[in-house]
C-alpha cells in the first residue's frame, strides 16, 4: 500500500437501465462486455483499465495530459461502434492509495462523483484537469459552474471537456432502449405526433407502439 498521484477516468453506458428493459440481461451484459473492450482498446500508454463494474468502468492514468487524452479517445472510439449507446464520463486527479491493483481515497471518490453529475454524451472534469487540458490540441473547455457533492465538504468547480471539432454522433437514439440506431438501417420506424422514430428492434418498435407517449416523452 502506498500513497501516489493519479488521474481517474470514470465512465458508464448512458440509458443502461433502459436497455437491460428493453433487450434483457444478455444482451445488455454483452453491450457492457463490448464496452470493455473498446475502452481498453482507447488506452493509452500511461494509463490502466482498474476494473469494471456492470457499465461502468474505472481508469487509472499517470497524468492529467494522458487521463484528458484516454477520455477523448474513448469518446471517439464509442462513436465508431454502430448501433451502440452513448456514454458519460468524469475526470480528476490527486493523490490516492494504491492497494495490489485498485485505487482507493477522496480523488478516487470525486472522480466518480463528477461522473455521475454527467449527461449522455458529456464528459466533465474538476478544476485540475481543466488547468492543464487548456494545452491539449483541440480541446474545447466551458465551466459549469460551482457544484455540491454527497460527501464532499466543499463545492467543487466543474468544466465540460469536448473536442473542438466533435463529431456528431452517428445515428439517433432509440427511445426506447436507448441505443444509438442508423436511420438507413433501422429495423423499425414509427411516427408519433409527426415525429418519427427509429428503433434497433421490432421488440423495441413494438414496445413504442404499446406505451407511445410514454417513451415519447421520454425521448424529448
Amino acid at each position: 500500500m502506498k500513497e501516489v498521484s493519479r488521474g481517474f477516468v470514470f465512465a458508464d453506458l448512458s440509458g443502461y437501465t433502459a436497455l437491460t428493459e428493453a433487450h434483457g440481461d444478455l444482451d445488455a451484459a454483452t453491450v457492457a462486455g463490448r464496452f470493455a473492450e473498446v475502452a481498453q482498446q482507447a488506452l493509452l500508454p500511461g494509463s490502466q483499465l482498474v476494473k469494471t463494474v456492470g457499465d461502468e468502468l474505472m481508469i487509472a492514468t499517470d497524468t492529467v495530459e494522458t487521463a484528458v487524452d484516454v477520455a477523448l479517445s474513448l469518446f471517439r472510439a464509442v462513436d465508431d461502434e454502430p448501433d451502440f449507446p452513448t456514454f458519460s464520463a468524469g475526470l480528476h486527479y490527486g493523490t490516492c492509495v494504491e492497494q495490489g491493483s485498485d485505487y482507493f481515497g477522496a480523488t478516487v471518490n470525486l472522480a466518480a462523483r463528477v461522473a455521475g453529475h454527467a449527461r449522455s454524451g458529456q464528459i466533465l472534469c474538476t478544476q485540475v484537469i481543466a488547468d492543464r487540458a487548456r494545452s491539449r490540441p483541440g480541446v474545447d473547455l466551458r465551466c459549469l459552474g460551482s457544484c455540491e457533492f454527497r460527501h464532499v465538504a466543499e463545492a467543487v468547480e466543474v468544466w465540460e471537456l469536448a473536442l473542438v471539432d466533435r463529431p456528431i454522433p452517428s445515428g439517433i437514439l432509440d427511445p426506447v432502449c436507448r441505443m444509438r440506431v442508423d436511420p438507413g438501417r433501422a429495423l423499425g420506424r414509427l411516427t408519433h405526433n409527426g415525429v418519427e422514430f427509429y428503433f434497433c428492434s421490432l421488440k423495441c418498435a413494438g414496445a413504442f407502439a404499446a406505451k407511445p407517449e410514454h417513451y415519447a416523452s421520454s425521448n424529448s
